[in-house]
């Protein structure tokens, strides 16, 4: 495996139950489906297991096995390797107490296990476009054998649920090299197997395991899982073997041949020619590396008729599905900065055959069907992630492909689609939102309580739309066709734009025209866009402006706070059940998908490329807490800024990336760019 270990913990972190369980691991397979757990090695959350498959990929995420309980026996002695929580409060077996360390060997979680004068590493990894994992085994040190017995815990349920088993009977039958468990009639099978540890089947409910991250969620919190299988077998100093968990019987029982493709494929990312990778010349830090192959975790395949290649981006793990709003906020991070421009130009490609009445998809279903549309700014990122793609490849033949989808969003905007997105002919702004409804990314909605409307005409939606239409008149110009429809819709929404403008508090409106409310100026983080994007709306001492009092009031070390403290509203930290949390969601938690556009916001006021990147310090913390080896969806908006939602976030991660890059590839003097020709509006 890749030798450069970023993230390495000792026994201070492993055998500290609370320090061990507040990290997790994650490995994926590119389809949707992915492993996880705590490097306490158990499962705190619903959501953790060792095949959770994507039997729809790149959705219907289903778990199939929850863990491998291992029990080692080395000289004289047992040790249990697991670590359970159960509902009457024990902690059963202890396992975390004897590991000596957990490292990520690329994005490759191991383990190793002081068993007496023995020492085992475990290693968990998937296969690339497979529902198929692999649970190594290595005696690393010691003397004579060590003896292990291995139970496999299934599952068969959906990867948002929770089994109550009662009398339920699972098909578990012997097959060569392991055993096949069909949960039910009609149920995808699925195999344990081992090429060299004989399999034993059995069938016993092992209940009431407790989760204490789904308590600490409001959420049921206890579950049963079917002990299904033991496996034995015995290790001499130097050999491994492997555990196989997978939907496909035919399924390859080399973990060796495995692993070494992982590493491949990993070394290959890291050497892409890109300013994002580990450049010591460049002074590119550790901790980008890493964020480089977290990057790779999200991105997945997404098949259509006539766009077999086609890719999509898993927004968040563990709960997210694809979603286009994130996908297009994302896929310049995860794709062209990691030079990988071709996923982009799939990924594109692929979201163009869902525009529907000029608008991208706001998520797909878990279960599949009609993907939802209710995203009014999906379809105007789109845009910016074309243009994006166009700058890092000049690919004047994938723009053409996309230009007449392109033009047909603005015709559907400027005509007025769902949910009153409309052009509004006195201002060129646009206005979006009708009740029970949220369309912008501050999407909480609760029942039919939705927690930030924003109904009227949004700061980030003008910013964007104007920038959609500078993006589509260059295209015009660069494809030859007419450019002067685009060119006037932007001249007036330029113009109109100057009605954000709230000179009281030297700062733009959230939303102005808002039904009821007339104009909103909560201190809100969305105006940043109106600096970060391409083209700007605001004078120069406007842009400045906006990036002072967002710097005083929004900015944390991991974020924007989505409110400033002392607004109505205001909440400092996000707990509690589903309503709880939803209502603090965008009430001021931070969200760091934020700190990218901050920072190339500051530069782009500031000019000053050192001081930029220095917003990104606090990257090589964040990815040794929570989702380890990436960077959370959000945190509290007080001290200390504990990360919450999901442990590993595409746009957290894919914005650090983007920006990174961007700040590094701008070369002084101060008054060049050279990735993109900066429009700023004339001064008032």
């Amino acid at each position: 495996m890749n030798s450069n270990v970023t993230i390495r913990f000792w026994r201070e972190i492993c055998g500290n139950l609370e320090e061990a369980e507040s990290r997790e691991w994650l490995v994926t397979n590119g389809i949707g489906g992915y492993a996880s757990g705590t490097i306490a090695g158990g499962m705190s959350r619903r959501y953790h297991g060792l095949l959770m498959a994507a039997l729809h990929p790149p959705v219907g995420r289903t778990q199939l096995v929850a863990w491998m309980d291992e029990t080692v026996r080395h000289g004289g002695a047992e040790f249990a390797l697991a670590t359970h929580r159960w509902v009457s409060g024990a902690v059963e077996p202890k396992g975390f107490q004897h590991i000596e360390e957990f490292r990520l060997e690329g994005a490759t979680p191991v383990w190793t296990y002081a068993l007496g004068n023995a020492r085992l590493e475990k290693r968990v990894f998937m296969r690339q476009g497979a529902n198929t994992t692999y649970v190594q085994y290595t005696m690393v040190e010691g003397s004579g054998l060590l003896e292990m017995e291995l139970k496999g815990l299934v599952n068969y349920r959906d990867f948002h649920g929770a089994t109550h088993a009662g009398d339920w009977r699972m098909r578990v039958e012997p097959v060569e090299r392991g055993l096949r468990v069909v949960a039910f009639d009609g149920a995808t099978p699925f195999y344990l197997m081992s090429a060299v540890a004989p399999c034993e089947v059995r069938h016993e409910w092992y209940r009431d395991y407790f989760l204490p991250a789904e308590r600490n969620r409001g959420l049921e919190d206890r579950e049963d899982h079917l002990f299904a299988a033991l496996f034995r077998a015995t290790l001499r100093v130097g050999e491994s073997f492997s555990i196989v968990l997978t939907t496909e019987q035919s399924a390859s029982l080399d973990a060796g041949s495995a692993l070494a493709q992982r590493a491949a494929d990993e070394s290959r990312l890291l050497s892409a020619p890109v300013a994002a990778k580990k450049d010591a010349s460049a002074g590119s830090p550790e901790w980008l590396t890493q964020l480089v192959l977290a990057a790779d975790q999200f991105i997945v395949k997404r098949a259509s008729p006539g766009e077999p290649d086609g890719r999509s981006v898993i927004a968040g793990y563990h709960w997210f599905g694809d979603w286009g709003r994130d996908t297009m906020i994302a896929l310049p991070g995860l794709t062209l900065a990691t030079g990988r421009p071709e996923v982009a130009k799939w990924i594109l490609l692929a979201f163009a055959r869902y525009i529907d009445r000029g608008m991208l998809p706001n998520n797909f279903a878990d279960a599949g069907g009609t993907p939802e549309y209710n995203t009014v700014d999906a379809a105007l990122w789109y845009f910016e992630a074309v243009r994006q793609y166009f700058a890092a490849t000049g690919d004047k033949q994938t723009l053409e492909k996309l230009f007449r989808v392109l033009a047909g969003i603005i015709d559907a905007h400027v005509k007025g689609t769902r949910y009153q997105i409309h052009v509004d002919s006195e201002d060129g702004l646009l206005y979006s939102g009708e009740a029970g409804v949220q369309l912008t990314w501050m999407d909480a909605k609760i029942g039919d309580w939705v927690v930030t409307p924003r109904s009227g005409k949004a700061v980030e939606i003008n910013a964007l739309w104007i920038n959609a239409l500078e993006t589509m008149a260059g295209f015009a110009r660069l494809l030859t066709k007419p450019s002067e429809t685009y060119e006037v819709l932007e001249r007036k929404a330029k113009g109109g734009f100057q009605r954000f403008w709230n000179a009281q508090r030297a700062c733009c409106y959230d939303v102005i025209d808002a039904p009821g409310i007339g104009n909103d100026a909560a201190l809100r983080p969305n105006q940043i866009f109106a600096v970060a994007l391409p083209v700007s709306p605001l004078t120069e001492a406007q842009q400045k402006a906006v990036v002072d009092i967002c710097a005083e009031r929004l900015l944390t070390p991991y974020g924007l706070r989505s409110l400033a403290p002392g607004e109505s509203g205001y909440q400092g930290r996000y707990g509690g059940g589903p309503r709880e949390r939803d209502g603090a969601y965008h009430q001021g938690t931070v969200w760091a998908w934020l700190l990218g556009p901050f920072a190339l916001a500051h530069f782009r006021v500031y000019r000053d490329q050192t001081a930029a990147k220095r917003f990104f310090n606090s990257s090589e913390t964040a990815i040794r807490f929570y989702g380890i080896g990436s960077l959370a969806e959000i945190y509290d908006g007080d001290a200390p800024f504990a990360p919450r939602g999901c442990i590993a976030q595409a746009w957290s991660v894919g914005e650090v990336l983007r920006v990174w890059t961007e700040l590094t590839r701008t070369q002084r003097p101060a008054d060049k760019e050279t990735t993109m020709t900066r429009k700023t509006a004339s001064p008032v």
